[in-house]
């Protein structure tokens, strides 16, 4: 005797419409196996750099991130520590005009003499305004394959103010040059008045 035969007829059909789905082998196709996968993997990545923050923050252990309307003194401690800024005239070479007539578009260049490869060469090069609400505009990386430390770009100024560019070497140390630039209509938010 089986279980069939204990069985009235509407459970027999109820159990074999249960069973059926059972009996069938689920059928995965090949976008939605992709789709599992890239989630799961996703899902690791997220978690890892949760829980073992491997991200790639700023210089001596700080977030590296500025704070709002940060302060020039605070932006050149963030970024250099209590390193000096030795001069760099002879070094580097600053170009501003001396009156930006629109503060949204101000070309800089900033051309560097010093070697790209060597035991000492230019890692980064810093363009840092003094009364921008965010200090550091632009940050330049350079390899022994870029040639030579040669920047050319512009740069947006909220008001009148100095302009420096930093060249960071490979053994740390700091050379600084900056230019006084007039700027007649501001190019970003001004930074509030204390």
């Amino acid at each position: 005797m089986n279980l069939l035969d204990l069985l009235n007829s509407s459970q027999v059909g109820l159990l074999m419409a249960i069973m059926e789905p059972i009996k069938t082998t689920p059928v995965v196709r090949r976008r939605g196996f992709l789709r599992v996968v890239v989630g799961f993997v996703g899902v690791i990545v997220s978690a890892s750099n949760v829980l073992f923050k491997t991200y790639a923050w700023g210089q001596g252990g700080s977030s590296g991130l500025p704070l709002p309307d940060e302060p020039v003194e605070a932006t050149l401690k963030r970024l250099f520590g209590n390193r000096p800024l030795s001069p760099g005239e002879g070094k580097l070479k600053l170009e501003l005009p001396l009156i930006a007539e629109d503060g949204g578009n101000v070309a800089v260049t900033v051309e560097s003499n010093l070697p790209v490869s060597g035991a000492a060469h230019v890692n980064h090069i810093y363009v840092i305004s003094d009364k921008n609400r965010r200090p550091m505009i632009a940050k330049f990386s350079f390899t022994p394959e870029s040639g030579r430390a040669l920047i050319s770009t512009s740069i947006r100024l909220a008001t009148t103010t100095d302009v420096r560019a930093v060249a960071e070497m490979s053994d740390g140390t700091l050379y600084a040059v900056s230019r006084h630039v007039r700027v007649t209509i501001s190019g970003c938010d001004l930074p509030p008045q204390s």
